[in-house]
């Protein structure tokens, strides 16, 4: 039964399946709730970094990249990150093109504050982005509205489903370039919430994902249903993909790739200013 008492946390996380398989276990009570009573704001990723920026919501998914402007009034959790080791972002198109001629082109990008934007940035400066939807980008391209788009989420291994040509994995780039995996995503939460808070609710959040792990086909059957009509074996691909051990605790490895990928961001005058990561949560 739940407690009268528990501590309302609101909690945003992306309608994609990865994010709803890691908090499959908070969504549905599955583990001791530590005194919290979790309240879920599905919203694109975007929106969740537009409202990370107001500080609306106590726990939130936002993008890596969107994190630089946010470090004041949020902590890294070790747990929840959605890293591509040598995958992530893809850019497609209508028709084969070599990725070094990108150089121009019209590329639809699936918001200013996704590390896939950070990420193209670093990759070639020289594009006209088009802010468009995540999922409105297949579409875009299809019609022509753009010469390519960036596309996130299982889009990076549906594209082939709508006749599109992948022209550059950032992930395997970033990889090439760093030796590094790339974090395109983590949660965070809100300093303001104390250390208690914040501590308690990180060990909980850590427990929720290690829960769905440990019950993988009852957490894959609760994340389909954000999957916007993905197939069970494409839904069990793309949730591999994105919750494994670095999303347990994202590691070293993941601090790292996320320093540098803020760091390369700074030097290149894509984040205005210098950002060093403050990580909070118990290692694995």
């Amino acid at each position: 039964m739940q407690r009268t008492d528990a501590k309302l946390v609101q909690v945003g996380h992306s309608p994609d399946p990865d994010d709803a398989f890691m908090f499959y276990a908070l969504a549905k009570e599955k583990i001791p709730m530590r005194g919290f009573r979790v309240e879920h704001v599905v919203e694109d990723i975007e929106s969740l970094n537009q409202r990370a920026l107001k500080g609306e919501l106590e726990v939130t998914a936002v993008s890596c990249h969107a994190y630089a402007y946010l470090a004041d009034r949020y902590v890294v959790m070790r747990g929840g990150s959605s890293i591509g080791d040598k995958y992530g972002p893809i850019l497609v198109s209508r028709e084969p093109l070599d990725p070094l001629k990108v150089k121009g082109k019209r590329i639809a990008i699936p918001g200013k504050l996704t590390t896939a934007f950070l990420a193209m940035q670093l990759y070639e400066p020289d594009f006209e982005p088009v802010f468009i939807a995540f999922d409105r980008i297949f579409d875009a391209v299809r019609a022509g509205e753009v010469d390519l788009g960036l596309v996130i989420h299982e889009g990076q291994i549906t594209y082939d489903q709508h006749q599109l040509h992948k022209i550059l994995d950032l992930g395997e780039w970033w990889w090439n370039e760093t030796k590094l995996p790339l974090p395109l995503g983590v949660d965070v939460i809100r300093r303001d919430l104390g250390e208690e808070t914040v501590r308690s609710f990180t060990a909980l959040f850590k427990h929720s994902i290690e829960f769905a792990l440990a019950h993988r086909q009852d957490a894959l059957d609760y994340a389909i249903d954000f999957g916007r009509g993905i197939q069970p074996e494409l839904n069990d691909r793309f949730v591999g993909m994105y919750v494994n051990h670095y999303t347990v605790d994202m590691g070293e490895s993941g601090i790292q790739g996320f320093q540098t990928l803020l760091d390369k961001g700074f030097e290149a005058g894509v984040i205005p200013h210098k950002i060093t990561l403050d990580v909070v949560g118990e290692p694995a």
